[in-house]
């Protein structure tokens, strides 16, 4: 398993693939907005930020102010009214915490550790004599690097084995590859080098990268905020954090933008109807109203919010549904297959989908992963405001703005050169060979400006593997 160190020791030597063919299948494409650069007091934010995990001076937590900055060097880079449904909502229950040693923030004790991962096997040597194609769906999600680190920094503990996804903590680095020329959406980039962990083999890299966009000239964004205010949402880490990560996300609005927001715990309900991004004061003061509370029917939220965003669909715009939530659903349909199912179902009407994820301890991954890898959609994890200015003002342009729907690689290894081959992450990517020329397949879709990379580890021919 390559980390950080053996990545960063990497050496290009050739721009050849060992006598592989690369193809890419690009289905359709679509235009959206871009980031302004932020001028925000960053270390007042960082302050704040500790603040949410840490509301008590006894329950003070050593953050690290600069992870972000840390992990990119190891990597080389007038209120209006809420609605009915929701003034009846059950205020926040006050729940009892256990004892707690002064250095670490309340929401790190729970009774019970009900995290959700699912199982990864670690793809295996395939022989190119009997397995010559390789053929996956692109991955942009980030989730897995954020929620890592939150372990190994908040918790002083190890994260579950099914937790690291290498793809997405490769993918987590922006990586300095050519913009793309003329007509073509995203351009590709091959290196080789010595495997860092076995140097008798090599370490073949492909990197993609979308065109980078003025998204100041984009059609409009016409988005749907999906929030969870149940109960397991109260601590400081989960809706306080939510609401001020959404809250530089409206800064970044445009008038032409518009801003919907559905709210669900026991019962789901509209708190928000379309507002322009001009109006910031109205969409923030409802924001700044939620409050947690109940049990969590995430089902009937996901049906509201696809229910408004349909009902207030524009044709040349961005339409997105942002779900920011713990997973926890446990009123109403639940289970992976009835969700996955009611997104299926959903995406045809052209929404997107992004998944924001907070809160540990009853986290559910794996259902937040399957809902945005079946929504046309992408994943993050948020663990502090630092990430959440990362995700959804940086890198904005790429988390809202398709540019190609249903990316998927096929590398095609010559016998003659390869022995074996590995491909490492992308597990739950995989698809057959068949599936590259089916249109019908979903597969992953490139942001504005994303990059996106793949390693293999192959064996050169000559050597057994």
């Amino acid at each position: 398993m390559p980390t950080s160190r053996s990545l960063q020791s990497l050496r290009p030597v050739l721009h050849l693939l060992l006598g592989c063919s690369l193809s890419l299948s690009l289905l359709s494409s679509c235009y959206s907005r871009q980031p302004e650069a932020a001028d925000k007091d960053l270390k007042q934010e960082q302050i704040a930020d500790e603040s949410l995990a840490a509301p008590e001076p006894e329950l003070a937590t050593r953050k690290d102010r600069s992870s972000n900055e840390r992990d990119a060097r190891l990597m080389r880079k007038p209120a209006a009214p809420v609605a009915e449904a929701y003034a009846g909502a059950p205020p926040p229950r006050s729940q009892p915490m256990p004892h707690q040693p002064a250095d670490r923030p309340a929401d790190h004790f729970v009774d019970h550790n009900t995290e959700d991962y699912d199982l990864i096997q670690e793809n295996p040597f395939l022989a190119v004599a009997k397995n010559p194609l390789s053929t996956f769906s692109i991955d942009v999600d980030t989730a897995s690097y954020s929620n890592l680190r939150r372990f190994v920094s908040q918790q002083h503990q190890l994260p579950p084995k099914d937790a690291v996804r290498i793809e997405e903590l490769v993918n987590y680095f922006p990586y300095d590859y050519p913009e793309p020329r003329g007509e073509h959406p995203f351009s590709v980039t091959t290196e080789l080098a010595v495997c860092p962990w076995q140097p008798e083999n090599k370490l073949l890299r492909v990197g993609l990268k979308g065109k980078s966009l003025d998204l100041k000239q984009a059609p409009p964004n016409n988005l749907t905020f999906l929030i969870d205010v149940s109960g397991s949402m109260s601590p400081p880490n989960r809706l306080p954090l939510l609401k001020r990560s959404l809250k530089l996300l409206v800064d970044e609005m445009r008038e032409q933008d518009h801003i919907s927001m559905v709210v669900y715990s026991g019962a789901s309900g509209l708190v928000l109807p379309p507002t322009s991004g001009a109006d910031k004061a109205t969409i923030l003061a409802a924001l700044e109203r939620l409050e947690a509370g109940g049990s969590t029917a995430g089902s009937a939220g996901l049906q509201l919010a696809y229910e408004t965003a349909r009902k207030n669909f524009k044709p040349r715009a961005n339409n997105r549904v942002i779900l920011a939530s713990d997973g926890d659903f446990n009123v109403g349909p639940s289970s992976d297959a009835e969700l996955v199912r009611l997104i299926e179902k959903e995406r045809q009407s052209g929404i997107y989908l992004t998944v924001l994820g907070y809160g540990m301890g009853n986290y559910k991954d794996n259902k937040m992963e399957k809902l945005a890898q079946h929504g046309n959609g992408n994943y993050a994890y948020i663990d502090n405001l630092q990430e959440a200015r990362k995700v959804l003002v940086t890198e904005m342009g790429s988390i809202l703005l398709t540019i190609a729907k249903d990316v998927k690689l096929q590398l095609e290894f010559n016998p003659a050169r390869v022995a074996s081959y590995r491909l490492i992450g992308y597990e739950n990517r995989l698809l057959r060979a068949e599936d590259f020329d089916d249109d019908k397949k979903d597969a992953g879709e490139l942001g504005a400006g994303t990059t996106v990379t793949a390693l293999y580890e192959i064996v050169p021919a000559g050597r057994p593997g």
